[in-house]
This record gives C-alpha cells, sequence and structure tokens, in this order.
C-alpha cells in the first residue's frame, strides 16, 4: 500500500516559515537545521525546504511513499509524467519528483 507521508514545502525565508509553521502546527520541529526543518504531526511529516524553488518547487509537494524509487518513477514518466527532480539521497531517503499531465506535483520518496 502506497501512502502520502510527508509534504515539504519550498520556502524563501526559512526563519519567518519556521515561526509561522510553528504556530499552525504547535509543535517544535523534530529537524532544524538550514538546509531543512521538520515537523511530526501525528503520522505526518510537513518540511520546510529553503533549497525547494531551486529544485523546480513552486508549491508544496506531497511524497508518496515507495519501495522501488527507480521502478515507480520509470513507470510514472512511462505513463506521461514529466520529470522536475531527478533522483537524489537526502539523508537516508532517495526522492524525486514529476508532473502530472495537469501540471500537478508527485513525490516520491524511498527510505534506504
Amino acid at each position: 500500500m502506497t501512502a502520502i507521508t510527508t509534504i515539504i514545502y519550498p520556502v524563501k525565508n526559512l526563519s519567518e516559515a519556521k515561526t509561522l509553521y510553528g504556530a499552525l502546527l504547535g509543535v517544535d520541529p523534530y529537524a532544524d537545521a538550514p538546509y531543512y526543518v521538520g515537523y511530526k504531526v501525528g503520522n505526518q511529516d510537513i518540511g520546510l525546504d529553503p533549497n525547494g524553488h531551486q529544485h523546480g518547487m513552486t508549491g508544496p509537494v506531497c511524497y508518496v511513499n515507495v519501495s522501488d524509487l527507480q521502478a515507480q518513477l520509470k513507470a510514472l514518466l512511462d505513463a506521461g509524467a514529466t520529470l522536475v527532480q531527478d533522483v537524489r539521497d537526502v539523508g537516508g531517503k532517495l526522492i524525486a519528483s514529476v508532473r502530472d499531465h495537469d501540471s500537478n506535483p508527485i513525490g516520491l520518496m524511498q527510505a534506504l
């Protein structure tokens, strides 16, 4: 079964975003680094990425956990998706993203 477990927001000012999302979510971040701030709310991860815009993110991206990222990425591309971000390691996880036919973002994530 696939599940959306992570939503990443590209942000331009990490400090401002951290204050806002902290107030919204009502929890302290579990990860707080210059390149990523992450919150855990129930089983959901909410992340703030100050480099997201540089990686083609134009808004929030929901990441689906998959067991074989390469195979799932190929299946989506074969089905007509457009590659936005090729596979990269982000510290113990592989991620990639595509856009569907209507330009909606789809993120893929595989734990290592």
